[in-house]
């Protein structure tokens, strides 16, 4: 569970460039080679007899310790400098100072000249995992602090783990020997903590996989499909009704005077403008539809099992709702329309019968405009 959770967080530092994350990563692998190696050391002590079985072993408490101490350095680097800029230099940089730590650690415990052992009637069995536990407990603090800055899935799930070890470690300083009854309730909690974590990893990437697939259907300022999802689903629509016999249309809008609009009221009102399209595309199409935005002021529209007397009444619709949104400056827009297979088979020449129709709408436009401000000045 320790190396599937690191390889998760590299997936999401990947994603996020989160230091956190990058630390966690190296210090979950080095606590999970050190668990893999103390299993072996473990059945040592047991072969032992009594007097093994009345040691704590030392990769548990450095194993632990090290954990600990890592979660803390992650919250102090996350509070220095809460973004990565170059991820493989950073990459270099945490796996430093996990072994850092990991050395100091082991240098403590190795060099320490208490032994670690287990004493028997006493109110502390083991009252070296008192350390540990108030290191947990520590670096739990500090997650929770964090709540204000929108806390993740995975962060509540770090969070809570690291409650579950500071249970841990205060259960196994009742153990008088190894595997009785607060020994094993201490590796359950152990163990529970780490799938904790690999599970709020897990949703975590899950939300991210989401965010990605999102952004790649979808334009980011209208939220309506983009030029690449349009292209699949007339790929699709072409298809089906190639094998149904039943036609599609398509139709292509572009808003009118968009450059007018920037010049005398700004960007922003042009961006709004655009995005008062997109949501009348949003509202009145019906789920079947695919509203698209292909570039700058340029949307699309794919009607399945719509002929040209629907794609038309469409269309009529669409600049009604438009010119009478209520929001100022007043937009209209140019619609062309093109129908499969009357008006071409390919998506090229659907595109070309349709510009050729806009067009020809937006000149009838230009043409009644320009006779209308003829007659004022009559």
């Amino acid at each position: 569970m320790c190396f599937t959770y690191a390889a998760n967080a590299m997936v999401r530092f990947r994603g996020t460039h989160d230091r956190l994350t990058l630390i966690l990563a190296f210090g979950f692998v080095l606590s999970g080679v050190i668990e893999s190696v103390a299993t072996f050391n473990f059945y040592d002590d047991l072969a032992a007899g009594s007097s093994g079985a009345m040691h704590v072993p030392l990769s548990w408490m450095v194993s632990r310790t090290l954990l600990a101490l890592v979660l803390i350095a992650a919250l102090v680097v996350e509070r220095r400098v809460p973004n990565s800029r170059e991820p493989g230099r950073e990459m270099a940089v945490a796996f430093l100072v996990v072994v850092v730590v990991a050395y100091l650690t082991s240098a403590a415990y190795l060099g320490s000249p208490f032994e670690l052992v287990m004493h028997p009637n006493a109110f502390f069995s083991r009252p070296g995992d008192l350390l540990p536990a108030a290191l947990f407990a520590y670096a739990a603090i500090g997650f929770g602090r964090r709540r204000h800055r929108g806390m993740s899935s995975g962060d509540w799930a770090v969070c809570a783990a690291l409650w579950m070890n500071v249970a841990c470690h205060l259960v196994a300083t009742q153990s008088e020997r190894l595997l009785d009854a607060p020994f094993t309730i201490a590796q359950f909690l152990k163990v529970f903590s780490y799938a904790v974590v690999l599970g709020g990893a897990l949703l975590d990437n899950a939300k991210l996989f989401d965010q990605v697939r999102h952004l790649a259907v979808t334009d980011p300022l209208t939220n309506l499909s983009n030029y690449r999802t349009l292209i699949s689903v007339m790929e699709s629509e072409i298809q089906r009704s190639r094998r149904t016999g039943r036609p599609f249309s398509i139709l292509l809008l572009d808003l009118d005077g968009l450059k007018a609009i920037n010049d005398r009221h700004g960007h922003l009102v042009g961006s709004r403008a655009i995005c008062r399209l997109a949501n009348v595309l949003r509202v009145h199409s019906r789920a079947m539809d695919t509203a698209a935005r292909y570039g700058g002021d340029e949307f699309a529209v794919v009607l399945p099992e719509a002929g040209e007397e629907a794609a038309n009444l469409v269309s009529r619709r669409v600049c009604e709702r438009l010119a009478n949104d209520g929001e100022f400056p007043q937009v209209t827009v140019s619609v062309g329309t093109a129908v499969f297979p009357q008006d071409g088979e390919t998506i090229d020449a659907l595109f070309n019968a349709a510009d050729r129709a806009l067009y020809g709408m937006k000149g009838r436009s230009i043409g009644i405009h320009t006779l209308a401000r003829i007659a004022a000045c009559l």
